[in-house]
Formats: structure tokens, C-alpha cells, sequence
């Protein structure tokens, strides 16, 4: 193939990678809101609204931020939401446990 013919095929192949690579976002949206979701139910499930409040909130906004996001297609602002609602949500859980283990329960 000559180097003309390749220059010539260069603006459909960004095209055709542009189109493919734009149905990522939701997948890795996904793949990131289901870790912030199941840390936020964690920290619920523990007890962390009222043991640790301020992480478990947290982590609440984030995870619903992540959705709306989401929902307007930001998905990279979506992921970046989901990852903080996963952080928070698990030292929401972390710490209600502690204290609750402290408090002998």
C-alpha cells in the first residue's frame, strides 16, 4: 500500500476509532458505580449515618452526583463521583464498625 493511498484511509480510520471508542464511557461508568454503590449500602447497613456520619453523606452525594452525571452523559465526571462515593462509603463502614466495637456492641 502506498504512503498516499494510507494518507488517504488516515481521516476514516480516526473516524471509525472515534466511533468505537465512544460507546466506553458508559461500560467504565458501570464498572465504577456498582464498587460506589455497594460501599454506600455497607456503610448503611453498618450503621455509619449515625456512627460516622460525615463519610457515609459524603460518600451519599457522590454516588448520587455519579448518577446524575451519568444521566447527562458525563461519564467521566460520572466515574470520578463513583470512585470518591466508593472511598468514603468504605471508611463510613471502617469507621462505624470501629466504633460500634468500641462501644461493645
Amino acid at each position: 500500500m502506498s504512503l498516499a493511498r494510507i494518507r488517504s484511509l488516515a481521516p476514516f480510520a480516526l473516524v471509525a476509532a472515534l466511533v468505537t471508542l465512544g460507546g466506553c464511557g458508559p461500560a467504565l461508568y458501570t464498572i465504577n458505580i456498582m464498587p460506589g454503590a455497594r460501599a454506600v449500602e455497607q456503610a448503611r447497613e453498618a450503621g455509619a449515618p449515625e456512627h460516622a456520619p460525615y463519610e457515609y453523606y459524603y460518600a451519599e452525594a457522590h454516588l448520587s452526583k455519579a448518577r446524575e452525571e451519568a444521566a447527562e452523559a458525563s461519564y467521566q465526571d460520572a466515574v470520578r463521583y463513583a470512585e470518591i462515593a466508593e472511598e468514603f462509603g468504605t471508611k463510613g463502614r471502617d469507621l462505624a464498625r470501629r466504633r460500634l466495637r468500641e462501644m461493645g456492641r
